[in-house]
Parts: C-alpha cells; sequence; structure tokens
C-alpha cells in the first residue's frame, strides 16, 4: 500500500511540474499604461493585446493583462495613479507604457518602489535624446521597447515631389511632446539647407491646435508638416477639413493621422510595431536581459495616402512611388480599421 502511495504521489508530482511534457506553465502579469486614446496609439494597444493571446494559446505560458490595462488621458497625474496602481497594487510582472510620457512616469514610480519589474516601451521616437536607455543597441538598466523614429527629410520631400514649386512650409506640432522636438529641429534644418521659408505654429490642446492652423492658413503656407506628434494626432479630426477648404495638404508622421484627414502619413506599420513590442516583452519575461536588448526600430517607407483628401485638394500622388518602399490607400475614418 506504501509502495503504491508513493508513486501515486510521484506520479502527481510530476504532473503539477509538466504541462504537454514541459515545465509548469507560468502565469505573468502584464501592465500597459498608454498616453492617450487617438488612432495611433490605440492602432498599437490593439496590437499587443491580440499578440498576447495569440501568444498565450499557442504556447504553455500565459499572459494576463485583462484588468491592467490604463489610459492616462494625457493627464501626468492620471497617468502617476494608474503607474503607482500597476506598481504597488496590481504587482505586474512587467509594463508597457505606450509614448514616452508614461514611460518617464512608470520609470519613477518603479525606481522609488524598490522593485525590479521591467519595462517594455511602445513607440518613442527618441529614446537616446528622451534619455530613457543609454543607446539603441544596448539600452542598459531594465528597460527596451520599440521606436517609432521618423525619417523627416523623407516626408518632406514627398512635399516637393508633389510640389516642385513648394516655397512656404508650416511646422505644426505641441510644446509638450518631446517625441516632436527632434523633427522639428529636422525639418528646420533641411528647409533651410533648401532655402525654403517656413512658419512654424505650437499648441497643447485640441482648440490651441485649431487656431494653429488658422495662423499658418493666414501665414500663407503652401504645406504643412507634423511629426509622430499626439496632441496634433488628436486634433487631426477637427483640422483635416480646414486645411483641405485652404487648399494646404497635411505631410505627417503615422499613417493614423491619413485615416483622421491628413493628406499623407508617411512612417512605421503600427500594428507591426505593437505586435513586435507585445514580442519583445514576452522575450523579456522569458529570460532575456532588458539592458542587452536592442531597441527595435523599423522601416520608414511606408507612404499612407488619404485619397479622399488627395481629390478635394487635386493633389497627383502618383511620384511618391519613385521614392516609397509601399503606398497605401485609406479613406477618412476615425479609427484604423
Amino acid at each position: 500500500m506504501k509502495k503504491k502511495l508513493a508513486v501515486c504521489a510521484l506520479a502527481a508530482t510530476m504532473a503539477a511540474m509538466t504541462v504537454s511534457g514541459t515545465a509548469m506553465a507560468e502565469e505573468y502579469k502584464v501592465g500597459i499604461l498608454k498616453y492617450m486614446d487617438h488612432a495611433s496609439l490605440d492602432q498599437i494597444e490593439d496590437a499587443i493585446l491580440a499578440e498576447l493571446d495569440a501568444l498565450s494559446e499557442e504556447g504553455e505560458d500565459t499572459y494576463v493583462y485583462e484588468g491592467y490595462v490604463y489610459n492616462g488621458n494625457a493627464d501626468s497625474s492620471t497617468m502617476m495613479q494608474q503607474a503607482s496602481q500597476l506598481v504597488n497594487d496590481d504587482d505586474v510582472d512587467i509594463v508597457i507604457p505606450i509614448a514616452k510620457m508614461p514611460v518617464s512616469i512608470l520609470q519613477e514610480e518603479i525606481e522609488d518602489s524598490g522593485k525590479d519589474i521591467p519595462i517594455v516601451f511602445a513607440a518613442v521616437s527618441d529614446p537616446v535624446g528622451s534619455e530613457l536607455v543609454d543607446s539603441m543597441e544596448e539600452p542598459g538598466g531594465t528597460i527596451t521597447g520599440t521606436s517609432d523614429a521618423l525619417n523627416t527629410e523623407a516626408i518632406l520631400d514627398l512635399m516637393f515631389i508633389a510640389n516642385p514649386d513648394l516655397s512656404k512650409v508650416g511646422l505644426l506640432y505641441s510644446l509638450s511632446e518631446d517625441s516632436s522636438e527632434q523633427p522639428i529641429a529636422d525639418a528646420k534644418a533641411y528647409l533651410e539647407e533648401k532655402g525654403i521659408e517656413y512658419y512654424e505654429t505650437t499648441g497643447t490642446s485640441i482648440t490651441e491646435i485649431q487656431q494653429a492652423v488658422e495662423s499658418l492658413i493666414a501665414d500663407g503656407v503652401e504645406a504643412i508638416f507634423t511629426p509622430t506628434d499626439n496632441t496634433v494626432m488628436s486634433a487631426e479630426l477637427s483640422i483635416y477639413e480646414t486645411l483641405i477648404e485652404a487648399g494646404i495638404p497635411h505631410y505627417t508622421g503615422a499613417d493614423s493621422f491619413a485615416v483622421n484627414g491628413a493628406f499623407v502619413g508617411y512612417g512605421v506599420d503600427y500594428e507591426l510595431l505593437g505586435k513586435e513590442t507585445a514580442d519583445l516583452a514576452v522575450s523579456i519575461l522569458q529570460g532575456a536581459d532588458p539592458a542587452e536588448t536592442a531597441v527595435v526600430t523599423f522601416d520608414n517607407g511606408i507612404v499612407t495616402v488619404n485619397t479622399e483628401t488627395a481629390e478635394a485638394l487635386g493633389i497627383d500622388y502618383s511620384g511618391f512611388e519613385e521614392v516609397a518602399t509601399q503606398i497605401v490607400e485609406v479613406v477618412t475614418a476615425e479609427s484604423m480599421e
């Protein structure tokens, strides 16, 4: 009888230690803190969640995010409370901040807590310049992620392809967005090099962005450039018709701008970026060292054109094929399909 009990106990122990012939499956809690709602960040969030679901179904481990997904609504105080919730109350195993501000807030919260929770950020345009990582190749510390860094010159070149006689360019962005600082500086330098006159206007809210657009129209600009700026992105649906009526094409740093009415969005595939962010987070949970896991960057050759806006503006964009790796045509909607 004792021998039989011993065998049963051993069998039970082995069953508990194995799942499908492998080591005991783990359940990981994944926290997500998004800067705000808009088409680009929503697309990233949706792709992250879909990939975590797929990886949970395909493998032995489970990646749980329900109850640990927060939206900061572009408010730093709200994000600080949510970061504290994730780190101290939810006690997640890893955090995924979407955009730059929640990264900094989570870094500070984790440091203050004394915990060792890794961070895998999504869509930070300049991680090194923002002093989030030591380098793109070896981030250092317990942080890595994905970057949507822009090729600013390539976007501006699209303007010159569509209008070779272009002489006045508007720069529209938010002073509150660190991600806009470098591409705007790059744009100024490139336009100065080409002898193109530029006017810059800024805003920190939808109302201020609308006023900034009216100012650029009054300045007589012939095209407007905006980088991956979350504030302007949130205002795009309220300004694109004004720009169409003024005959001014809006060239931007993300496909979601074009979905919300801008003439052109140029940059990374945010669905792919979200998927890669989730994959990166899982690799860290499986034992990869974030300090030595390179920040993932993407090919910036996808041009997204809003065909309705192009028709309204009377712009022939066929020349974009010469410089784009891909042209995607969309129509105006509130979110990515």
